[in-house]
């Protein structure tokens, strides 16, 4: 009996990474009209010298910060019921926030292009703040609850 306790919380521990989601310093690529990075590609948002760049798979995905032409910033906030049903039914009364950055940018031919990123919470400060330095464009925040997790007030 010990021994099938000690294997349930082997499982446990390593499937609990797995169901956490990105990690406080990463990014993951959600959505938009980019067809050359596959949907929930995992990666790190970068802020090069004259270009945006999210760093995923030993790939770049450039974005020069002339052609960026939105900032928008919005959160989701959703219940863990993943974790509750696999860990611990206590994780239904906790809530996940998950904050969404979409850049809007014009592509090489002039055309409307829009990315959007799962944000960790350890970069979206830093993200959304070089982001509106190196553009000069102002992040619209989706609400007040979103301007304020971004240090906005």
């Amino acid at each position: 009996m010990r021994r099938l306790w000690l294997s349930l919380a082997l499982i446990l521990a390593l499937c609990a990474p797995a169901l956490a989601g990105i990690g406080s310093h990463d990014a993951m690529f959600v959505g938009g009209t980019v067809t050359s990075i596959k949907e929930h590609a995992e990666g790190k948002p970068v802020l090069g010298e004259a270009a945006f760049s999210f760093d995923y798979e030993k790939q770049h995905f450039l974005i020069p910060y002339k052609q960026i032409n939105s900032l928008d910033y919005g959160q989701k906030a959703g219940r863990r019921l993943g974790l509750a049903i696999v860990i611990n039914p206590l994780f239904i009364f906790s809530h996940k926030r998950k904050h969404f950055l979409t850049i809007g940018f014009l592509d090489d031919a002039g055309k409307q292009q829009a990315a959007v990123f799962e944000l960790g919470k350890g970069v979206i400060q830093s993200t959304l703040d070089g982001l509106e330095a190196k553009t000069g464009k102002k992040v619209d925040f989706e609400d007040a609850e979103a301007r304020k997790t971004a240090g906005k007030k």
